[in-house]
């Protein structure tokens, strides 16, 4: 799973690196975010803007919100399968912005590591969102990271990543593209294009 990442990039670079507007007032750097948080995403449905949706996907279907704090990932081996995630697979995806993510190993204890890409103060991992409205009319945006098998380095702490999507296939995951093609892009980033150390998170 992935239940903790970094996002500690300047609002200048974020811009230039996704060309979204960013609003300074709300955008704050973090190194550690966390399930439950109001996180900057970019959406299929606004492109040029930085939105901020809270980490743990609702269903727009759903009767209690709280559902949301156990879907903050999503499989991809399975997403066509589970109704939460189907429907916005084909219609509400996101990119979602990080300069790391963390694993815990299990030795003596739980270590975290820090997993970066070389060479790259920032990249983007593929998720999902949704709209959810409560009977009182509270509209909440939320969404959900997809993960996948490890590479190599990874799984020397843990069994599962998030997908990290190549830079030159972050504007396809945000097209209408058929299912086929986006679940192309679902798979382990390469092991020799990334790096990692023990955290103090």
């Amino acid at each position: 799973m992935c239940g903790r990442y970094s996002f500690l990039v300047e609002d200048t670079l974020i811009k230039e690196r996704f060309g979204v507007d960013v609003k300074t007032a709300i955008y704050k750097a973090s190194y550690n975010c966390a399930p439950t948080q109001n996180l900057a995403v970019i959406t299929n449905e606004d492109r040029k803007n930085l939105s901020f949706l809270r980490w743990g996907l609702i269903p727009s279907w759903a009767k209690d919100p709280s559902i949301g704090n156990k879907m903050i990932n999503a499989r991809s081996e399975t997403i066509l399968e589970k109704p939460s995630f189907r429907n916005p697979f084909q219609r509400r995806r996101c990119l979602v912005p990080a300069s790391g993510f963390y694993e815990w190993k299990r030795m003596n204890g739980k270590t975290p590591y820090h997993f970066v890409v070389n060479d790259e103060k920032v990249f983007a991992m593929a998720g999902l969102w949704d709209e959810w409205r409560s009977a009182s009319g509270e509209i909440v945006r939320s969404f959900t990271i997809i993960t996948t098998t490890p590479n190599e380095l990874v799984a020397e702490v843990h069994d599962r990543m998030p997908v990290i999507l190549p830079r030159d296939k972050e504007s396809m995951w945000l097209e209408p593209v058929a299912d086929a093609e986006l679940l192309s892009l679902l798979v382990p980033f390469p092991a020799d294009q990334m790096s990692s150390i023990p955290s103090s998170l």
